[in-house]
């Protein structure tokens, strides 16, 4: 199973309201970008104002960002999103047999290991920016042309 995919599209909507600045970004001219119905990029529109990355007017088309390119982390919107709860990124089964040496212990043995390995993606995420990501499409941009 994957991380909801919540993230990268809150991400595209993001670099496109940018990307899109002198138009107007409306949920249908981001739904065609992401290939998905207006209603899903609504409903993460919502999310990501909620957490202060977008601004939105109601019966207006289109949004513009809250803070700047250099503000916003991948880290802010993955957590506007709710992709996973604290250190629940990965599962642990729950009820192995207590009778076995494996099943009564390796929840104990893995659960930190999995709380590392989350933090180190996190940390990650709050060292990339918009701006990064705006950046990098731009320079792509410009090497297919």
């Amino acid at each position: 199973m994957s991380i909801s995919s919540r993230f990268a599209v809150g991400i595209h909507i993001l670099t496109l309201i940018e990307f899109n600045k002198e138009g107007v970004t409306s949920s249908e001219f981001l739904a065609s970008s992401v290939n998905t119905n207006p209603a899903v990029i609504r409903k993460l529109m919502g999310m990501l104002k909620k957490a202060g990355l977008i601004e939105v007017n109601p019966g207006i088309a289109g949004a513009r960002l809250a803070k700047g390119l250099s503000e916003i982390t991948m880290f802010d919107v993955y957590k506007a999103v709710n992709v996973v709860k604290e250190n629940e990124l990965f599962s642990i089964h729950e009820s192995p047999h207590p009778d076995c040496p494996v099943g009564k212990n390796i929840q104990n043995i893995i659960e930190p290991i999995f709380t590392a390995a989350q933090l180190a993606m996190e940390k990650v995420l709050v060292n990339v920016t918009l701006e990064d990501v705006l950046r990098d499409i731009e320079t792509k941009e410009n090497i297919c042309k």
